[in-house]
Formats: C-alpha cells, structure tokens, sequence
C-alpha cells in the first residue's frame, strides 16, 4: 500500500514497514505472523507465553503493534510505557484484558476476533454436557485405575432435558442450535432482547433460567455485571442434580461456593474451562479448589483451541491489523469509531484521532487549505468521546502540517500512511 514517491526533506515521510516492530505472545498461531510478512513487515517477533505487567513494559518501548490471547493484560499503566504503540490485536473472542478506556484516550486501535472460534467453543460446550449426563468422566479415571464399574446409575441421555445458556452473543446461538438438534429444550438469558433461532426460548431472567435448567452453561463477557453473577444464592436456585459449565470467564463462577455445592450433593457436576487465576505458561502449575473432584471436567482454557479456530484468529485479527497500519481501517475495532476509506490513486493519506469537540473538522480542514493542498476525499466518524479522520489529500504534507495538528488541544494522535 505505501507508495513509492520522492519526498523532500520538509515534508511527513510515512513509518516504513521495515521500521515497525511487531510482538506477538501466547503462542499465537503463526497463521499472523505469516500475514504479517507477506504484507512486508520484517520485524515480526513471536513468543510462547504471557509476560507480566513490569517484563511486558520493558518490551514494549520500541513496539509499534502488541498481539496477546486473554492472559496478557494491557493496563494504562503499560499504555503509557508504550509511546510509539499504535494497535493491539487480541487474537481471542473478548478484549477485557485491555483498558480500552485509556486505549482510546491515546488513540492506540484495539482488535479481537469475535466470531472465529465459536463454532470450537459450541461444540466443546455441547460435548461437555453430554460427558457429565453420561458421567464418562468418571468411569475413565477409574479404569485407568483398573476398576471396571459397568453401571447405568445416574447416567442419562439430554434428550428432552433443558439446557440454560446465559449470554445469547456470538457462542450461545451456536449453542442452541446443537443442543436442539439432540433434541434438548433450549432457554437463554440475556441483559439485551434477543432474536431466538430455531425453537430457544428468552426466560425472563436469570433467576428463572437456572430453577428450569438441567443443565446451565455460561458464554458472557467479564464486566462488572457477570463478576461474581454466580454465586452460592444462584446456585441454590439451580435444581438439585443439575450441572454447571463456565467456558467464559473464571470470574464469573464463585469457586468455593461451587466446590460446596458441588461436594454435598447440590450439584451433579460441572465442567470448568476458565479460572481467576490461570497459570501464566504450559510451565507453571495449576492450583483449584476444584481438582481431585471426580464429578468435574476441568480444561486448561481450551474452548477455543482447535487448529482451525487459531488459524482463523490468527488471519482474521492479522489482516485488520494490516488494514488500519496501511488503510487506517478501523473496521472491526473494539474501541475507535469505524471509519473506512477506499484508497484513491495518486493521494496521500492522513489518520487524525482526536478528542470530540466542536470545530475541530473545520480546523484541521482550515489547516489543510492553508497550506494550498486539495483535499480529494474524508470520511469521519465519532464514539465515545473520540473522533477519527481518514483524509485524502492531493500530494505530500509539509512538516509544519502535522506540528500545528498536533499542537491543537483536541488532538490524539495524527500519522501519514502513504
């Protein structure tokens, strides 16, 4: 996309490919760093595990694009060690693990990839609930201890049992639909009216969906809403020889209040795929109140990991990332206002982030003519406090240009792309 033009030396020269430097932690699927250079970016580095606050600051001084799963946590503390960031691509479903607030307040683009491994996170769900109903869970431990116990005694079929979905977004649907085809009566919770698909059913709220549910699994994000929203009363609720999955957040799920309930009898088992705390690496341990409990299907956060959910994760968060270094795209962002802008030939182009306040279009536009450059084309958009400007101008932008940009109060941030 960068063009190759002759600039002199009192005009913006765009950051070169070459000069960008790209992180990307967690074993991240190489699938990203393969788009990365294909599209010519050299300096791709890639990392097995997550990096704690302080190691993660003295990475990312010269870092121009930051890639993370869900244990990385990109704080405003990290934002402000991290002055040449432009983007972070979350290579995952959820963005909690960022402060999009101060994300935005320095204009660094945040992008996730919220629909590539649903169908992963569905069918684990869907497998789950069928593995605790027949609890093969526990007749494999116990013949991996050499004891054969051939029994039928608690086990059962989920035909015409009722299962439970709370947070009907992307993964829950997906959900519905194959449970319905087992022939299972789906409800669903959600804090938003919701278009059912096939025969699921909106409850009327939480407290109604789990007295109903045989089985009651969890797909929300983690907001200060879902922290906590299943504790020791929600499980009471829950009927006695029902089952609980979490393939959301770990804190969603009070964790003593579900060993309790799961070690008198309350509960019929769960299976658990998320945690407060998760170890850092595949090298650290693992520590739960919940281990050693054989009516428990415990995973390492995995719902998401199949070959072809990181695959498609690791493509789609890549190419937008591309798309807003070399396009200024915010489609698809997570935190900036959506703006795209197709490339004219023969322009050049100009990102402006700035806070949202009366005139600053008209002055940056005021700026512009001023210095007797045509602009060929614009498309702007505002959110939460935040305005972003993609502009087509006719030829190159003298340097002073972009010092009285950035000299106007409102401004964030402001780049030449090409």
């Amino acid at each position: 996309m960068n063009q190759q033009v002759s600039m002199s030396s009192d005009t913006i020269i765009p950051l070169q490919k070459e000069n960008m430097k790209i992180l990307l932690l967690e074993n991240i699927h190489s699938a990203a760093e393969e788009t990365f250079r294909n599209g010519q970016y050299s300096s791709v580095e890639r990392r097995p595990g997550a990096l704690e606050e302080d190691e993660l600051i003295e990475m990312l001084s010269d870092v121009h694009v930051l890639g993370i799963r869900s244990k990385t946590h990109v704080s405003a503390r990290v934002l402000d060690a991290a002055p040449h960031l432009l983007a972070v691509g979350c290579f995952c479903i959820g963005t909690d693990q960022v402060d999009l607030d101060a994300a935005t307040r320095r204009g660094v683009a945040v992008f996730n990839a919220p629909f590539s491994n649903t169908r992963s996170v569905a069918e684990l769900t869907i497998a789950e609930v069928i593995m605790l109903a027949r609890r093969a869970t526990q007749r494999s431990m116990e013949l991996h201890k050499g004891i054969w116990n051939k029994t039928a005694k608690g086990c059962n079929e989920v035909r015409r049992k009722t299962i439970g979905i709370v947070g009907y977004g992307h993964i829950g649907p997906q959900v519905g639909l194959l449970a319905e085809s087992l022939g299972m009566r789906v409800v669903f919770h959600d804090i938003v009216r919701k278009l059912p698909l096939g025969n699921a059913r909106q409850v009327s709220g939480l407290e109604e969906l789990l007295e109903i549910s045989d089985f009651v699994t969890l797909h929300v994000p983690e907001t200060p809403l879902t922290r906590g929203m299943i504790g020791a009363e929600q499980l009471r609720l829950m009927p006695r020889g029902s089952y609980l999955l979490n393939l959301s957040r770990g804190s969603v799920v009070d964790i003593p209040a579900l060993y309790e309930a799961l070690t008198n009898g309350h509960l019929a088992g769960a299976a658990v795929d998320v945690f407060p705390q998760e170890p850092n690496s595949n090298k650290d341990p693992f520590e739960s109140q919940l281990r050693g409990l054989s009516n428990v299907i415990l995973t390492p956060h995995i719902g998401g990991s199949t070959e072809e959910a990181q695959r498609n994760i690791g493509i789609e968060v890549s190419d937008a990332l591309v798309s807003y270094l070399e396009t200024g795209s915010t489609t698809g962002c997570a935190n900036l206002p959506e703006v795209h802008l197709p490339v004219i030939e023969d322009s050049y182009r100009m990102v402006n982030i700035h806070k949202d306040m009366p005139g600053v279009l008209s002055r940056i536009n005021g700026l512009i003519a001023g210095m007797c450059v045509n602009i060929k084309a614009q498309s702007y958009n505002t959110r939460n406090g935040i305005g972003y400007l993609l502009m087509d101008v006719e030829r190159s932008l003298p340097r002073d240009i972009e010092r009285q940009i950035e000299a106007l109060d409102s401004n964030v941030r402001t780049r030449l792309l090409f």
